[in-house]
């Protein structure tokens, strides 16, 4: 019997050690109730959609840790959040890292249980109307790296305790209305600081004294290196105007000669002289030697640009670029699928993808791991407002074959669109890159699909009242199985009359050379190009097209006319079988789209309609010889490509 209850019990312990070894994927139960609770109680915007049914640890702005038991960060940046921040809700987040709030509109006093937050290494919550005095508790959370409440109402004076956060890395108190003297905090690990814009007076202590005039600026009453030196605060006793300079008198004489007189008056006239001489230019040179107030600079991707040279930089670099919550702000459209924030965005590895018409391109690999495009763009010339109804537009499109607009940032200095990442690149890099032995065809089914799936996104657009008005093959964009997506669409009226005639060069429709307006009729003749491009393997400004300055419509035309139609086709394609009637009859669809009259070419829901019905016959014809090998002549012998005469094309007009 005891050897059985012995038996029994190991049972039990191997079993629980199984258990417990195991992988654990366990929801953040208490976790997952503090942000509901959050939620319920603090007005929002939609942008912010947690659905209580799945795990906590899947939504919008949460990152749990690897084994899924405890938030480990909390991002919603610019998601509308109003008002104060409820008690007992994020402050029962025990494990939480990283907060961020920032550029939302919350108010009052910060929560005082935040205090329970004792393992959080970042907390930014600048841009908001946060207000009352400094909290002390934030000096217990001494792991703090960073610390941003610029941008807030905050008043009173800095405590001298803040000197316990011995960790930070950088301090960020600009745009509040801080009051009294700075405390002397040790600059230790800080790399970055910044309390300009307050209400602070008093010497600068000597340990902050490294910082830039920049992080000091705004106080009226603060002074010392790197600001101007303070004056004295007791300066030496003047003598009185109503009493008379003592002067030694010679005991031997009782008054002293007129020589006397007159050359203590000229030595006194010229010491006076040299004292205003020496002050003036001693002023002259403090002007010369001090640095001037420097604008405060645009916020701009830093990493984004540095990629121009091949380098990245860090927040640290952008630190104070603006004093309005709103310049700071990066807007996401609902329904996104991104939680990042503009301040990720800075921190990101770019790369540039390319340089276009409209402005430069960037693959921003995100400090979690997330990848996506960031377009800035050069030349803008509306306002604000009227850019931010354009992004409305276009951000409501949605469509399995056009590339999403995720996020836009507008400031004076910059305009940023943030786009979805396709891993495989553009239909021009794949068409034209590389045609060297070891290259592997890009085969006719593949370019059909590309043809139909890009016809069927510019169709969305249309659908949408949205002109592309830059179509071509560097802005198809390609998932892995070859299906594409428009990108860098209605753009146009971002840049009113002002854009350059060479713009989407070889794409242009004849009119618009020289309205410079595009038209979803010149989409339509751009997608011509573009089916061109795709059957003759020919860029549309390629120089070797027969003639100097000829364009591709015009050399196939020309090819065509004097019925060398299988001289058009790309030779890669001439090793591929039984294809050459859908060639042809993609050819003829082509040369629609591009006439030269608008109104003779096909609307892009007819064109993708035509391309549609190649497809059914294709399929059509496929099951009527489902019993031969299509590869196969009649002989049961694979027939010579070259034994393969395209028929005939009729030009068109």
């Amino acid at each position: 019997m005891a050897v059985s209850f012995n038996a029994m019990v190991g049972f039990v312990l191997i079993t629980l050690l199984a258990l417990s070894g195991g992988p654990v994927n366990s929801e953040p139960t208490q976790d997952k109730q503090a942000l509901l609770a959050f939620l319920s109680q603090t007005p929002h915007a939609n942008r912010v959609q947690w659905n209580a049914s799945v795990s906590a640890c899947t939504w919008v702005g949460i990152i749990c840790d690897d084994n899924q038991s405890y938030v480990y960060s909390l991002r919603l940046p610019g998601v509308g959040l109003i008002g104060s921040v409820p008690p007992n809700t994020l402050g029962r987040l025990t494990q939480l890292r990283v907060l961020s709030l920032r550029s939302n509109r919350l108010s009052g006093p910060i929560p005082t249980d935040f205090s329970n937050l004792t393992l959080l290494h970042n907390l930014y919550l600048q841009g908001n109307q946060f207000s009352g005095e400094f909290p002390t508790w934030l000096t217990r959370l001494e792991r703090l790296n960073r610390l941003d409440l610029s941008s807030n109402n905050f008043t009173g004076s800095i405590p001298f305790a803040i000197s316990n956060l011995t960790q930070l890395t950088g301090l960020f108190l600009e745009n509040n209305g801080f009051s009294d003297k700075l405390p002397s905090i040790p600059a230790g690990k800080l790399a970055s600081f910044n309390v300009s814009n307050n209400k602070l007076n008093g010497s600068i202590p000597a340990s902050l004294s490294k910082f830039p005039a920049s992080s000091f600026s705004g106080n009226l009453d603060l002074c010392g290196s790197p600001l101007p030196p303070c004056k004295p605060i007791f300066p030496p006793p003047t003598p009185s105007p109503d009493s008379p300079p003592i002067i030694p008198v010679n005991k031997k004489s009782k008054k002293l000669s007129t020589a006397a007189i007159v050359a203590i008056a000229v030595g006194s006239a010229l010491a006076l002289f040299l004292l205003l001489l020496i002050l003036f230019l001693c002023l002259r040179k403090r002007r010369r030697q001090q640095p001037a107030k420097p604008p405060k600079p645009p916020v701009t991707t830093r990493s984004v640009v540095a990629a121009e040279a091949g380098t990245s930089s860090s927040k640290d670099d952008i630190t104070g670029a603006s004093t309005e919550a709103e310049r700071n702000k990066l807007v996401f459209f609902d329904g996104g699928v991104y939680s990042f924030d503009l301040e990720d965005l800075l921190r990101a590895s770019a790369e540039v993808l390319g340089k276009g018409s409209v402005g430069t391109s960037y693959k921003a690999v995100l400090e979690e791991g997330t990848t996506v495009v960031v377009k800035r763009l050069k030349d803008v010339v509306v306002t604000k407002r009227e850019f931010e109804m354009t992004m409305e537009v276009l951000g409501k499109i949605k469509h399995d074959n056009v590339v999403p607009l995720r996020a836009f940032y507008f400031s004076k200095d910059e305009k940023l669109l943030v786009y979805d990442y396709m891993s495989a690149g553009s239909l021009s890099a794949l068409l034209h890159g590389s045609r060297g032995s070891g290259r592997t065809p890009l085969d006719w089914d593949n370019r059909m699909k590309i043809a139909l799936s890009a016809a069927r996104g510019i169709a969305r657009l249309h659908v949408g009242k949205v002109i592309h008005g830059n179509i071509k093959s560097s802005n198809v964009l390609l998932r892995p199985d070859n299906d594409a997506s428009v990108s860098d669409f209605g753009l146009n009226p971002l840049f009113g009359t002002s854009t350059p005639p060479n713009r989407v060069a070889g794409y242009r429709a004849p009119e618009v050379v020289e309205t410079r307006k595009a038209t979803f009729k010149s989409d339509v003749y751009s997608f011509g190009v573009l089916m061109l491009e795709l059957l003759t393997g020919k860029a549309p400004n390629q120089a070797s097209l027969g003639e100097e300055g000829i364009d591709l419509p015009r050399w196939v035309q020309s090819v065509v006319r004097e019925e060398w139609t299988a001289e058009v086709f790309d030779v890669e394609l001439m090793r591929f079988h039984n294809i050459e009637e859908e060639m042809v009859q993609l050819l003829q669809i082509a040369m629609a789209c591009v006439s030269t009259v608008p109104d003779q070419r096909p609307a892009m829901q007819e064109v993708v309609r035509m391309i549609e019905d190649m497809n059914r016959a294709e399929t059509d014809d496929a099951l009527r010889q489902s019993s031969d090998d299509p590869s196969k002549g009649s002989d049961g012998h694979t027939p010579a490509a070259e034994s393969r005469t395209p028929p005939s094309v009729t030009p068109t007009p």
